[in-house]
């Protein structure tokens, strides 16, 4: 197992988290940072940051997965690519031996099985779909280069934000500074939201009152 350095702090990963994907969206100007919106969490409520480390799949073939999972640096989520090809290519054994590895979180344009089990674990994973079909094991296109998913481009170290709106990935050159204007937009929020429980309207609030019938 890889022991790389965490290239984000607890508590960045912890505001990353508290701030949402839809927050950071905004806060981040990248047009391209949200992946496709058919990647949705197993289970409710699912949340996860941490450094991508992106791999690639043949269709129907996890291979990759198993030697990503000796190479990952601990509090790592994988970014997965299949082609949008659905199989179970990931299930309950994969979630334990990356538990036990110290892998994050689990993002997948394929598929996965073994629902119940990984809901019970509390394991964050975000997919395309499910399926209990199962993969071999032949080839690894790619393990830890650049990949881009779902036309949303990942590179390791890349800061990935999960949660119950979809699944983001910011570059790392751009994380702490977007992490800070999520913050900025996140106070400016709440400023407005306490003007509203005050009696103030959205209109006002937004400079809208032009839209105000006469």
């Amino acid at each position: 197992m890889t022991t790389t350095a965490q290239p984000y702090g607890a508590e960045q990963l912890a505001q990353a988290c508290k701030l949402g994907t839809s927050t950071l969206f905004e806060a981040s100007g990248l047009s391209t940072s949200a992946t496709d919106i058919a990647i949705r969490p197993i289970w409710a409520g699912a949340s996860v940051a941490g450094p991508a480390y992106p791999l690639e799949c043949s269709p129907g073939d996890n291979l990759a997965i198993h030697i990503a999972l000796e190479k990952a640096p601990r509090g790592s989520i994988l970014v997965i690519s299949t082609g949008g090809f659905v199989a179970g290519y990931w299930g309950e054994v994969l979630t334990v031996a990356a538990e036990a590895a110290g892998v994050a979180g689990l993002v997948i344009d394929g598929g996965v099985r073994d629902i119940a089990a990984l809901t019970a674990r509390r394991f964050p994973v975000f997919s395309r779909g499910i399926s209990m079909r199962g993969t071999i094991k032949a080839s690894a296109p790619s393990v830890g280069q650049p990949i881009s998913f779902t036309g949303t481009p990942v590179a390791t170290g890349d800061l990935v934000v999960a949660d119950d709106d979809g699944v983001l990935v910011i570059p790392a050159a751009q994380a702490a500074h977007t992490l800070t204007q999520g913050q900025n937009r996140a106070d400016k929020e709440a400023r407005m939201m306490e003007a509203l429980m005050q009696g103030k309207s959205t209109l006002e609030l937004m400079n809208l009152t032009s839209w105000r019938q006469a």
